[in-house]
């Protein structure tokens, strides 16, 4: 389960950063907020991940 779901995560960062850059580029907070949070959920499940090892 865990090689299935890391993965996942990890995109999650990637496209959650490029929200962020992307909204800042486009004057959109609304897509800041949800590069943001696509991070913390990323950032909080691979954490949650390892810990379980």
């Amino acid at each position: 389960m865990d090689r299935i779901t890391m993965p996942y995560f990890i995109l999650a960062i990637v496209f959650g950063v490029f929200l962020v850059v992307y909204g800042e580029y486009d004057d959109s907070p609304g897509g800041q907020l949800l590069g943001l949070l696509a991070v913390i959920v990323g950032i909080v499940g691979v954490i949650k991940r390892v810990r379980v090892r």
